[in-house]
């Protein structure tokens, strides 16, 4: 007699079954019921009793769909039709995919598996209600693995309604394993058309076309930083910001401190929004309808509810890194709905580009601006390498532009190549490899041509829409978003592509000049000389925290006033006495979202140095405070009224003088707000503050007051305050300083000028202007032995180290504890201190 245990016979039936409800499988049913439905009813299973949300649903099955193409002979129809496919040839693919997909939907479903649906669909009404509005989504048997996420390669309907409804939306569904896309993309992957099934979600709507929704990632998407959940939010239903319908709003949360209890929103993007999906009446199911001014001018969800949602990413991440034994970063699509105001997850699969990357090889992007400056780009790559950690190739040079039309910046490479216009997706024949695509928005019917595109740009679509997901996958640098790209860009213009430059892609007329940096993670030493970074844009700080690194030795407040928030801080507390109506007008049009003007200072200077502390986090990041001189306030929007004109401004009211002066304390309590909020609210305690140009031990003892009345105390919650050793006096005193301060960082280009009394600025006495003159090696010696002594920290931030290798191994023989280079100084430098460090 044979035994067959209860938990085979399960198996077995449910092998059989042409319907499984979500709570009846896991993730280990990819095979029975297709990646989607799979993931949905783990979640349901394991991540329910967590508190995720996700609605429930059925699936028809894989053994569903073979049985149709069995019981109907289809599958020797389709070998014959694809016997002569060729999925280079556009025509040729159009041609196979749609005879495929009709010999389809002209073969009725057999009667059992009407039956079937049509019995689970009823269910699902005396759940909810009659004619229950529900989302039908195909989910293939080889779809959201983590190396091939087949995103939006087969079809998906919304508020769908009644059995027949139902039963003709999972009919498109089959037919659609074979759009021309699917097919393409099986080919590409590897994946034979015969050995893939189709199984259908059919899942209780969220009523989002009366809220919100969007998609979220637990990594970044072009950096591959780890630590930081990416939300995007739109109005209406999620297809819009699936699609690149709609530039949606974007969100940064650093994750590590979240999960200790913060509320570490370190970024957040207004997105124009500017249509909503909705539902309609009818056969269209759904429409598209514009939304309101005061919509798309403030943002789609509520801090809770970005907390909420950041909470859910690290537990959906954390479950499935556990299932699969590895770490596994999740791509997410979650709802609002508008009725009962719960946010619901409604679908997770593994992000497929940067969890897939080793990260041995670190190649950095450099373009050419033709200013002297260069656009910086890195990426981890995993690629064969020779043993030289360093590698540098060289494009051929051409005359420089200004962009053209900027967008958002998807990976971080740079490309070339003669642009194609096409705004209608039956053109796509007429393109040639290595063009840069140009048009409106992709979806997944432009596959065939975006696998051959030297460069994707779209006017429409946001950081996770198809157009950006795909040119990840492909490893093909992409621009979304950028509004005019069609009306600037011309078929046959060259142009040049760069993601190089931060978050903001940029498109310039030309093949500029830019270099491709590789190097050899595994051979690069580490030295006792800590190494750190100058960094002043928060957007690239995610990309340059790849680069080997003990932290930041200096962080520059300035950039981030200067370019983010733009505006005086005065012009902001005094809002309404402000004299200049023009500059009144564009600060009102610049904190449109802004009751309280002053809290926009706040905020932004907030999150770009939660920005920069998280993308570093736990290493330190010394930050210094605000160091404008007065001509430099003074062009700030609203800044001439309170900036007095000064014959020698660097030599002026600058640095600690302005920070407890009557004239610009209430300014400098905003600073220290900011960076109190990025402490004590985002958990990020590794910033340090540091003072520049205080020119008494006093001076920094009445700054050290003044940033205790708002909230900074020295010692509380290991707050280090360091200082700027820029000044004769700082060194002079230097025992003195350090009684006041914890540490200290020189600052190589003031001390110089000052110690040789000299204007920097001055091109008559540029000439001797040399941090390697013995009164300035001298006064750094003395600066570094008066730290040792009273146990100080001391680094350097200036310029000499990256310029000079003969003062990087002065620096190191004195025994200073860091140097702070610029990014693209960083592994020459390191190389440099290992050798001098060895010797």
């Amino acid at each position: 007699m044979v035994t067959v245990s209860h938990q085979a016979v399960a198996q077995f039936s449910k092998e059989k079954s042409l319907v499984l409800w979500f709570d009846e499988v896991g993730i280990a049913d990819i095979a029975l019921v297709g990646g989607k439905n799979a993931s949905l009813g783990e979640m349901i299973q394991q991540l329910t009793p967590k508190g995720v949300n996700v609605p429930t649903g059925f699936a028809t099955t894989a053994y569903a769909y073979r049985y149709f193409i069995e019981s109907a002979g289809l599958e020797e129809k389709l070998r014959a039709l694809f016997a002569d496919l060729d999925v280079e040839d556009v025509k040729n693919l159009q041609a196979r995919g749609k005879q495929a997909r009709s010999l389809l939907m002209n073969t009725p479903f057999p009667v059992e598996l009407r039956q079937a649906i049509a019995n689970a669909y009823k269910s699902l009404c005396e759940l909810y209600n009659p004619n229950t509005d529900v989302a039908v989504r195909s989910s293939a048997t080889a779809e959201d693995l983590p190396d091939a996420s087949f995103a939006g390669q087969q079809e998906t309907y919304l508020n769908v309604v009644g059995v027949e409804g139902v039963l003709t939306a999972c009919h498109r569904c089959f037919a659609s394993l074979f759009t021309d896309r699917a097919i393409s993309y099986r080919h590409t992957k590897g994946f034979d058309h015969f050995s893939v099934a189709l199984a259908v979600g059919v899942q209780k709507m969220v009523r989002s076309d009366l809220a919100t929704s969007g998609v979220m990632f637990t990594i970044d998407t072009e950096t591959g930083f780890k630590d930081a959940a990416l939300i995007t939010a739109a109005y209406g239903l999620g297809e819009n910001v699936v699609q690149g319908t709609v530039n949606p709003d974007e969100y940064y949360v650093f994750k590590p401190t979240l999960k200790d209890g913060f509320r570490p929103i370190i970024d957040k993007k207004l997105g124009s929004k500017e249509l909503k999906m909705v539902y309609d009446e009818g056969a269209n199911l759904t429409k598209n309808i514009p939304v309101s001014t005061g919509e798309k001018n403030k943002f789609a969800l509520s801090d809770a509810e970005i907390l909420q949602l950041a909470d859910w990413a690290c537990l959906i991440e954390e479950h499935y890194s556990q299932v699969h034994g590895t770490y596994t970063p999740m791509d997410i699509e979650w709802a609002k709905d508008g009725i009962t105001h719960q946010l619901f997850i409604v679908q997770a699969r593994p992000e497929t580009v940067q969890s897939q990357k080793n990260g041995h090889v670190l190649r950095s992007y450099r373009l050419g601006l033709g200013t002297g400056d260069w656009g910086l780009g890195t990426g981890k790559q995993d690629r064969q390498t020779n043993n030289s950690p360093l590698t540098t190739h060289h494009s051929p040079l051409s005359t420089p532009h200004s962009p053209l039309t900027t967008g958002r910046a998807i990976g971080e490479a740079i490309s070339q190549g003669k642009v194609r216009v096409i705004l209608d997706v039956k053109e796509i024949d007429s393109f040639q490899a290595g063009e840069v695509l140009v048009t409106q928005r992709t979806d997944p019917d432009w596959e065939p041509i975006m696998k051959r595109a030297s460069a994707i740009i779209t006017n429409a679509g946001g950081r996770t829409c198809h157009a950006a997901i795909i040119a990840r996958e492909l490893g093909v640098p992409a621009i979304v978003g950028c509004g005019n790209a069609t009306e600037v860009l011309t078929t046959g213009q060259e142009v040049t592509v760069s993601c190089a430059e931060g978050e903001e892609g940029k498109v310039y007329a030309g093949l500029l000049p830019f270099e491709v940096e590789e190097v050899a993670l595994e051979n690069l030493p580490r030295t006792r000389t800590q190494i750190l970074m100058n960094v002043g844009n928060p957007q690239e700080a995610l990309s340059l925290s790849a680069i080997p690194n003990d932290g930041v030795g200096l962080a520059r407040t300035e950039f981030i006033i200067a370019n983010q928030i733009q505006i005086h801080p005065l012009a902001l507390i005094y809002y309404d006495k402000l004299e200049d109506a023009q500059a009144k007008a564009k600060i009102a049009a610049i904190t449109a979202m802004y009751a309280d003007k002053p809290q926009y200072f706040v905020d932004k200077l907030a999150q770009g140095i939660g920005r920069i502390a998280a993308a570093f986090y736990p290493k330190p990041v010394i930050l210094r405070m605000s160091d404008f001189k007065s001509n430099e306030y003074a062009n700030l929007e609203g800044g001439r009224q309170f900036e007095p004109k000064e014959e020698n401004p660097m030599l002026g009211w600058r640095g600690a003088a302005r920070y407890y002066d009557e004239g610009y304390r209430e300014g400098f309590a905003l600073e220290c707000q900011a960076i109190k909020r990025v402490r004590e609210d985002m958990g990020l305690t590794n910033v340090i503050p540091m003072i520049p140009f205080c020119r008494t031990p006093e001076e920094g003892r009445l700054v050290l007051a003044e940033m205790a009345k708002n909230g900074l105390k020295q010692g509380v919650n290991n707050l280090q305050v360091y200082v700027m050793c820029e000044l004769p006096s700082n060194v002079i005193m230097a025992e003195q300083f350090a009684e006041v301060f914890d540490g200290f960082s020189i600052g190589s280009n003031d001390l110089t000028q000052l110690t040789l009394g000299l204007d920097r600025d001055s091109a008559l006495v540029a000439r001797l202007f040399d941090e390697r003159s013995p009164a300035v090696k001298q006064m750094v010696k003395m600066a570094i032995e008066a730290a040792k002594k009273h146990n100080r920290k001391i680094g350097i931030c200036g310029q000499a180290p990256s310029d000079y290798p003969e003062f990087t191994q002065f620096l190191v023989e004195q025994g200073i504890d860091s140097i702070s280079l610029n990014p693209d100084s960083v592994l020459k430098t390191m190389l440099e201190v290992a050798k001098v460090e060895k010797s």
